[in-house]
């Protein structure tokens, strides 16, 4: 029958999408480049083309609102606390372990180079502290995210430069997995993500905006 060929066909497409591989490879350096890979296509996202500027004719247009500062935008959420990411890991790591053992092996993450330098001019003792945090929540995670996904040969580096002003980030990322991965996490996770954005929104109401604070970001080009 027609419609049995036509549903057969479907299927199949269908489980050729779930094989085909997305994924996404950033570069940290002076100058930030990502690329975003689906199948055997690959596309520059960042730093877009520079494009040459047309002369246009003067026209006499509505004077237009000066678009808002992404930054301010951010600084009105708040920003999560030790107990907010305690919290988030004891209610996502059990759903992320479960889908992790069922379909992690169709994740690879290559290149994994990274070099992270605190700023500690302004503030010594906190930049230890953080120092600190980070090396105790990258040796507790990467040693068993390493036995449920592929990521070979794993370079990450903290440091704290007590002369710097600014953070500094360097290195190369590389994340790919299979679209059928991808659905079936994000399925998985989907329920005990939500809990946990519900919670920490109610939790951070009444929070201040973040003040102002000095990041080193990389140039990206227009």
């Amino acid at each position: 029958m027609l419609w049995l060929k036509i549903l057969a066909g479907i299927v199949v497409l269908f489980i050729l999408f779930c094989l085909t591989r997305l994924g996404v490879r950033v570069t940290f350096g002076d100058v930030v480049s990502a690329d975003v890979t689906f199948g055997f296509l690959r596309f520059r996202v960042a730093p877009s083309k520079s494009r040459k500027p047309v002369r246009e004719k003067p026209k006499k247009e509505p004077e237009k609102k000066e678009p808002k500062d992404l930054t301010k935008i951010l600084k009105k959420f708040p920003r999560p606390t030790k107990e907010d990411l305690k919290a988030a890991y004891q209610m996502l790591m059990p759903a992320s372990k479960k889908a992790l053992r069922r379909f992690g092996r169709g994740i690879r993450v290559h290149p994994l180079s990274l070099s992270l330098t605190l700023r500690g001019r302004n503030d010594p003792a906190k930049a230890a502290e953080r120092y600190g945090d980070i090396c105790a929540v990258m040796w507790t995670v990467m040693p068993p995210l390493e036995e449920l996904i592929d990521i070979p040969k794993p370079s990450l580096h903290v440091g704290v430069d007590y002369d710097a002003a600014a953070l500094r980030i360097r290195g190369e990322v590389g994340v790919s997995l299979r679209i059928g991965t991808m659905l079936a996490m994000g399925f998985g996770l989907m329920i005990p993500g939500i809990r946990w954005i519900l919670q920490f929104q109610k939790g951070h109401k009444k929070d201040k905006p973040q003040p102002d604070e000095q990041t080193e970001t990389p140039k990206a080009a227009a």
